[in-house]
């Protein structure tokens, strides 16, 4: 991708055709390895949302009574789009958030297809009417829907938003995150090259105080799905609030991993450094927190160290790169202060540390790093970092272990790694989080993502995405 500004990128998508926006102003796009402006993206305002709602307003009541197969046939065509625009899809995420090319090739890229076939598996026999006795209970779609998406995962975060949406028979508005926008606009010109309906889906981009409160506070807009940080979705929340309409949230993390006492620990410590540090720790299921028995800490430091150590951090653009930049200046800024706040507690870095990685003097770059001899309290150990640091605690027993792991205000995620796995199942059912894997299984699109406590609400994936964006209606006598 050259530098450049594209036209496009200052438009935005609305009711089937690029529109020049409202508002003049623009945010920059910066390149994360190099620190420099690529592009600048137009940054919207209530106005602009305004005119996407009324185009989704107006497009609901056709596109809500098209049959489930012209809506399997739609997403068909959006699939077709997808595999034609891999390496464009894969060169823009590179570019705007940092994931090395290979990762965004065979990682990221195949979120979308893989959603978008999983959505219309669901869709071919899912029970949109139910009989119960002489009362219909039927499913319809929501409305008008708004989608707020953050940076970290472009393609996967927007596709389980937009995919359940036009599955359900919603129309909707789209602000992909300000950071990674330039993936999202390509998925715009896929779904106007499918046939996506005018009005539809609309996309309007620009930051959280200009388009998302606005998006979120709209009185037309039926339902607001958000991901993103607790503190974001906090605020998303109460601005809805006085709409009443519904709200899901995928929210922050700060997932433990449980290694009990039977495991390999070569290989189970291994890859449970690689998941950590994945995306560069951008992820909000990221496993953060290694529990592991207390007398088995000094063998888990060394081979978490080796495992750190063996990572290759550089350029997204080389094919050999492991680790990436973090996304952006304030991230990288978040990370370094946790890194010193972890030493300044009394944790010590097993690998990495504070500062870049040698010979990176340039770009958000961070040294992968495992601290050990965390305590629970520390920052470290209760803040989700959101980079590549993994905190390592050790455990008594079974029962602490799983009071540890409890203890945290967030319930995305969980780990447990088990040689018996009878009892790795007992433990994960003790554990107060909305996903659990079990000796890093490989992923389920279908399964249920989301959380409990300040993880959020609702679920994405599979059938039980699809349920987010449909109201019930009982039709009782009805024979």
């Amino acid at each position: 991708m050259e530098k450049r500004t594209d036209a496009r990128h200052r438009s935005f998508y609305i009711d089937g055709a690029w529109r020049a926006p409202l508002s003049a102003s623009l945010l920059d796009v910066v390149d994360p390895a190099t620190e420099e402006v690529f592009t600048q993206i137009a940054a919207g305002n209530a106005a602009d949302v305004d005119r996407a709602v009324a185009a989704a307003r107006k497009a609901f009541p056709a596109y809500a009574a098209t049959t489930r197969e012209q809506r399997i046939a739609l997403l068909a065509r959006v699939l077709e789009g997808f595999n034609a625009r891999k390496e464009d899809l894969s060169q823009a995420m590179s570019r705007e958030m940092g994931v090395p090319i290979k990762a965004a090739r065979d990682t990221h890229f195949p979120s979308g297809p893989a959603h978008l076939t999983e959505a219309m598996r669901v869709l071919k026999d899912f029970a949109f009417d139910v009989k119960h006795g002489s009362t219909l209970v039927a499913k319809e779609p929501i409305g008008v829907c708004g989608l707020i998406t953050p940076w970290n995962f472009p393609i996967n975060q927007v596709v389980c938003k937009v995919v359940p949406a036009l599955a359900a028979g919603c129309t909707m508005v789209l602000k992909p995150s300000e950071i990674s926008p330039i993936s999202a606009l390509i998925i715009a010109e896929i779904l106007h090259e499918a046939g996506v309906p005018a009005g539809v889906f609309n996309l309007v981009n620009g930051d959280g105080a200009g388009v998302g409160q606005a998006i979120a506070a709209h009185p037309d807009i039926d339902m607001v799905s958000f991901t993103g940080s607790t503190r974001a979705g906090v605020a998303v929340a109460k601005a809805a609030a006085d709409t009443v309409k519904r709200v899901t949230q995928e929210l922050g993390g700060k997932s433990a991993n449980i290694l009990l006492p039977d495991v390999d620990f070569e290989r189970a410590v291994t890859l449970g450094v690689a998941r950590c540090f994945n995306n560069s720790g951008q992820s909000c299921v990221s496993p953060t927190r290694m529990l592991v028995p207390g007398d088995r800490l000094k063998e888990v430091e060394a081979i978490a160290r080796k495992a750190a150590e063996g990572i290759k951090v550089g350029s997204p653009a080389d094919e050999s790169t492991v680790l990436g930049p973090v996304a952006n200046r304030a991230q990288f800024e978040k990370v370094q202060r946790l890194i010193g706040a972890g030493i300044a507690e009394g944790a010590r870095a097993a690998a990495g540390g504070a500062g870049r990685p040698a010979g990176l003097a340039r770009g958000f770059f961070v040294r992968p790093t495992v601290f050990v001899d965390v305590r629970p309290e520390m920052s470290i150990a209760r803040e989700e970092i959101f980079g590549p640091v993994l905190s390592i605690l050790g455990y008594k027993d079974e029962e602490d272990a799983v009071r540890i792991a409890n203890d945290t205000p967030y319930g995305l995620a969980a780990y447990v790694q088990a040689g018996d796995l009878e009892r790795g199942r007992r433990v994960a059912r003790r554990l107060r989080a909305g996903i659990l894997q079990l000796n890093y299984p490989p992923v389920d699109r279908g399964a249920p993502f989301g959380g409990y406590k300040q993880s959020g609400n609702g679920r994405e994936w599979g059938e039980y995405g699809l349920n987010e964006y449909l109201e019930i209606k009982g039709i009782v006598g009805y024979g």
